[in-house]
């Protein structure tokens, strides 16, 4: 994770562009949910090592740990909201744990279906790489 995925990335092959592009990847996580290891909703889990702007995220933002106070999710408000693909910029990291943060405080059931409805039109997102 010290080197994000990032768009024209030469380690991902044809195949895997339309993978990633489709989301396609993320279904094994649902074995995970299965498991109890991850929720359908939740903050989205990142690699140990992940950094934006060569800080490791829990540098940038002290508030990065608080988002592990549930299960990560296959899905998230920070994914709605467009906050996915690479984390380039401090900015990219500090506004996924600001939505995910948003996500604990408000959590509810209903609010949960309606980022399962939100997810199912940025399936295939421009960021998706």
């Amino acid at each position: 994770a010290a080197r994000s995925t990032q768009r024209n990335d030469d380690r991902v092959t044809r195949v895997g562009r339309i993978i990633r592009a489709t989301s396609i990847d993320e279904l094994p996580q649902f074995i995970n949910v299965i498991l109890g290891d991850m929720s359908i909703v939740g903050p989205r889990p990142h690699a140990v090592s992940s950094r934006a702007e060569a800080q490791l995220f829990w540098e940038i933002d002290e508030r990065y740990w608080h988002r592990h106070a549930c299960r990560p999710g296959v899905t998230g408000k920070a994914q709605v909201l467009g906050y996915r693909g690479a984390t380039d910029r401090i900015d990219d990291l500090t506004k996924r744990v600001d939505a995910d943060l948003d996500y604990l405080q408000k959590w509810s059931f209903w609010n949960d279906l309606k980022i399962i409805a939100a997810t199912v039109r940025v399936v295939i997102h421009p960021r998706a790489f």
